[in-house]
């Protein structure tokens, strides 16, 4: 019997995640993504940033970006650790522009 691959085994367990979208998204999107957070990056994209219960929450929400037919760009799993990250900000519907340094 094979064991289960060690990607697979985590596929239940919830985790931070980053989707990136082409374009700044206007804030009557934040509905469709409720839970979610906007940032505005300085390069044109707009990055939807939060908790997802499991893969097939994030796999909705790829759904939902590909039905309102939004440009995906990349998805991401992020360190829930990482306090400065776009996570950061308590309001799932407030928008920032991302800043690099």
């Amino acid at each position: 019997m094979r064991k289960p691959h060690g990607a697979t085994k985590d596929h239940h367990e919830p985790g931070r995640y980053e989707i990136r979208l082409k374009g700044h998204l206007d804030t009557r999107w934040a509905d469709q993504f409720e839970h979610m957070r906007f940032t505005h990056a300085s390069d044109g994209t707009t990055i939807l940033a939060g908790l997802v219960v499991d893969q097939a929450a994030l796999h909705g929400l790829l759904r939902k970006v590909r039905d309102l037919g939004l440009p995906l760009v990349s998805v991401m799993q992020v360190d829930p650790t990482a306090a400065n990250g776009p996570d950061a900000n308590t309001d799932p519907n407030h928008s920032q522009e991302e800043t690099n340094t």
